[in-house]
């Protein structure tokens, strides 16, 4: 059990029926969530578990389910939201767990539901994994037949449901505001906070957003408990993680890896290390929006705290490489785009903001660029900072270009200097 999450995955790639699922142990947690403990239980051992959301913003999650109200008088009915719009560029760790073992994210689901008292969860499913959402609808309708979802679950008298919902597929829906506009069939735009979800969600009830690597985790500390869950960590964040890496790395993957795992081991040992001819120029540690972190910081343990001690974030924990031979300025002018076109136009900053700073990216590439061009981007990079924005997407989208002005400014300069990209296309 060093590998709770990858360990029924199966080799060949097909995913975990209910059967197989049942040997391994699976919805054994769901029946002592129902029958042997209490909500207040259940909360307190994902609490003590030290389990922090794997969504890449890393919020306790017992703290989380803690904050919704419960008891008499409290708001009717509670839901659970799955976020499995899985959009960050270069992050695929959810998609793994969606299509090769569906079962434990529903029980994970399931156990949330009960944890605070509510009624339903929906997973908010990327609209292009096709794959998954036919796997996770098999699933759905195996665990209503077998009586683990549905009315009365397993005798307890809970009444515990589980809905799929396929997202239109906007970068957007992954915010979680914006992820409960689009459920109730709005335009994914984010909501102003306060009030926070947990206390006015979905239709204005209280819900909790979780995360797919989050929940899948949850039944695994309810069967094992938070002594176990912690004991799998290098570091204080408990439990294990999915890392994953992409770009010119001898064996682009993913991994479960102790929390705390170096991104030099990731890289190095698991990844391969670089291509031949090739070496490391920079990375970014948790997916799109985060900052650049370089060769130096390969010895940075991969948890919510460390990282950011170093000037980034972990985020979803899937490195993206920046190696010596291809652009650091192209690179930055690729993700600006993306952002730029996955703004929801909700709020100036970011809209106006993001799409500024692709258009002078854009001009430095191409040899247009001017001297003030980089002192108009790290001026974009205060215009949208956090607190300036209604969501953490500008903000987010700020992070690469920042850090990338920092580490790689030399290049940028070039550039202006050169009247070109100096990388061959």
């Amino acid at each position: 059990m060093e590998k709770p999450l990858t360990a029924r995955i199966r080799p060949d790639g097909e995913a975990v029926d209910l059967k197989a699922y049942e040997r391994a142990g699976g919805y054994q947690a769901l029946r002592k969530a129902l029958l042997e403990k209490s909500p207040k239980e259940l909360i307190e051992e994902v609490k003590d578990s030290n389990l922090r959301g794997r969504g890449g913003a890393g919020f306790p999650t017992g703290l989380k389910w803690s904050l919704v109200p419960t008891g008499d008088g409290t708001p009717q009915p509670r839901y659970v939201a799955v976020n499995a719009d899985e959009m960050e560029p270069g992050t695929f760790k959810d998609r793994l767990l969606l299509e090769g073992d569906p079962h434990s994210v529903i029980e994970g689901a399931a156990i949330a539901v009960r944890a605070i008292e509510g009624s339903a969860a929906y997973i908010f499913l990327r609209g292009e994994y096709v794959l998954a959402a036919q796997r996770l609808r098999r699933a759905i309708g195996e665990a209503y037949a077998a009586g683990y979802l549905g009315k009365n679950v397993l005798g307890s008298g809970c009444d515990i449901e589980v809905h799929l919902h396929i997202s239109a597929g906007r970068y957007m829906c992954g915010e979680e505001t914006g992820l409960l506009n689009a459920l109730e069939g709005k335009r994914a735009n984010p909501r102003t906070k306060p009030p926070f979800p947990v206390a006015s969600g979905l239709w204005g009830k209280p819900t909790v957003i979780n995360n797919v690597e989050t929940l899948a985790n949850v039944p695994h500390i309810i069967n094992n408990g938070a002594e176990w869950f912690k004991s799998l960590s290098r570091s204080k964040d408990g439990g294990t993680k999915l890392y994953g890496a992409s770009g010119k790395v001898k064996r682009p993957g993913l991994w479960e890896l102790p929390m705390g795992t170096t991104a030099r081991e990731i890289l190095e040992e698991h990844a391969g290390g670089m291509r031949d001819g090739l070496k490391l120029r920079g990375f970014l540690p948790g997916g799109a929006s985060t900052d650049f972190l370089t060769a130096e910081h390969l010895d940075v343990k991969m948890d919510f705290t460390e990282v950011q001690k170093f000037g980034s974030r972990m985020g979803t924990g899937t490195i993206i490489v920046l190696d010596d031979a291809t652009c650091p300025v192209g690179m930055t002018l690729n993700l600006e785009h993306f952002f730029a076109q996955e703004s929801c136009g909700w709020c100036t900053p970011c809209w106006s903001g993001l799409s500024w700073a692709e258009r002078i990216l854009q001009a430095i590439e191409d040899g247009r660029g001017e001297d003030r061009d980089l002192d108009d981007l790290e001026a974009i990079t205060k215009f949208v900072a956090p607190g300036n924005t209604f969501c953490a997407l500008a903000p987010g989208a700020a992070e690469p270009l920042q850090s990338a002005l920092k580490y790689f400014r030399g290049d940028f300069e070039r550039h202006i200097r050169e009247k070109r990209c100096p990388w061959p296309s």
